[in-house]
């Protein structure tokens, strides 16, 4: 058994991923800033506990981050993936943007997930190498209207990965993106508008919103050394065709 840390474990594609992962034999480490929402995740896993070590964690507390890359030394199944899924995120127009919540988005979108890799990365080539998934989206490929400061956020994600996927190389880990498109999670039922929902079904090929599985299971094929093991460096759209697409009319 190998173990994976997940953050943004509480919701969305976070629980989706945590519990797919479980499913397929990964113990998790499940890390959320929300207690309560990895006491429900710890219920709802049932019989599976034994596979999940919850841990409450704000990826923007460096100090917290410190104590989960010891925590991680000590799993009894050794460390061999880490998933950055926790973001947050503002439908804002550019105008109206501020520079706080700029800060804050990036803080927690690029800042948490570099220190995350940054702290776990010698964990993982200390156990022989391994596999790192960032969750990017379509906002930081695309020029989103409304998304200034988070599509900011995942174009420097992206960016990141590839550097992390060079430089990482050696150390035998791999680094890889998912630029997610439109995804049923809570975060996007909070940003979209109605109006907002007709456009993305307008402009996605396949006319639907992805479903956070959808991602999970990317997620899954990406950290998978049987699978992807000569994958690094890649940003893999899982968006129904929306990156892709020209004019739809």
């Amino acid at each position: 058994m190998r173990s994976v840390v997940v953050t943004g474990a509480g919701s969305g594609i976070g629980l989706s991923t945590t519990e797919l992962l479980v499913d397929a034999g990964w113990h998790v480490v499940a890390a959320d800033r929300d207690a309560d929402a990895l006491a429900r995740l710890d219920e709802k896993m049932g019989n599976r506990t034994a596979m999940l070590t919850p841990v409450a964690l704000d990826v923007t507390d460096e100090a917290a981050v410190a104590r989960l890359a010891d925590q991680c030394r000590s799993l009894a199944a050794p460390l061999a993936a880490l998933v950055n899924s926790a973001g947050i995120a503002a439908n804002v127009r550019f105008a109206d943007t501020t520079t706080d919540m700029l800060r804050r988005i990036y803080e927690v979108n690029v800042v948490g997930a570099f220190a995350l890799s940054q702290a776990l990365a010698p964990v993982l080539h200390e156990n022989g190498g391994g596999s790192i998934v960032h969750i990017a989206s379509v906002s930081g490929i695309k020029g989103n209207l409304g998304r200034s400061a988070y599509g900011a956020s995942k174009g420097a994600l992206i960016t990141l990965t590839k550097i992390m996927a060079v430089e990482l190389a050696d150390d035998l880990i791999r680094v890889n993106a998912i630029a997610p498109g439109p995804i049923e999670t809570p975060m996007v039922k909070e940003n979209h508008t109605a109006t907002t929902r007709e456009e993305w079904h307008r402009t996605v090929p396949m006319r639907r919103y992805g479903r956070p599985e959808e991602i999970a299971s990317a997620v899954a094929f990406l950290i998978d050394d049987r699978q992807s093991s000569y994958i690094t460096g890649q940003i893999l759209a899982v968006d129904g065709g929306f990156t892709a697409a020209g004019l739809m009319a």
